[in-house]
């Protein structure tokens, strides 16, 4: 079974928001949004190479596994921008679900975190408006 196998598996089979797998190593997750892929950044987590399953990938997202370096990206949504980014970086994706954009929680418009990046086109420009939009919204690591 593959790397990126293996990932998908844990995600549907656990109570996960991202599985990401690299050989032994596994790291998961239950925590929601950008959260867990800021903490493996901010902690250096060595991921490059790895394959990610993850719940819901947005474009934020989409720059932060780019960040990390990541081989392939599995997801059961993903927007249309979240695709073209990590298709632009060489990334492999799948998705059950391609959407125009990731909605809020309050399902009433965009992500924030989407909508911070939209119209950015460089994972480092990204994460400076990811950090400035989680500092915004008051979410710490």
């Amino acid at each position: 079974m593959s790397d990126l196998q293996r990932a998908i598996r844990i995600l549907k089979e656990g109570e996960y928001t991202c599985a990401i797998v690299k050989g032994e190593s596994v790291h998961t997750s239950t925590l929601r949004g950008v959260k867990p892929l800021m903490q493996y950044l901010k902690r250096n987590t060595d991921l490059k190479d790895a394959c990610a399953a993850d719940r819901v990938v947005g474009k934020a997202t989409a720059f932060l596994y780019v960040l990390l370096q990541v081989k392939a990206v599995y997801a059961r949504v993903m927007s249309e921008s979240a695709l073209q980014v990590l298709w632009k970086h060489h990334v492999q994706t799948d998705a059950e679900h391609i959407v125009p954009y990731i909605i809020n929680r309050k399902r009433d418009g965009m992500c924030p975190f989407e909508e911070a990046v939209l119209a950015l086109d460089a994972p480092q420009e990204a994460l400076a408006a990811i950090e400035k939009k989680m500092e915004q919204l008051g979410i710490e690591l």
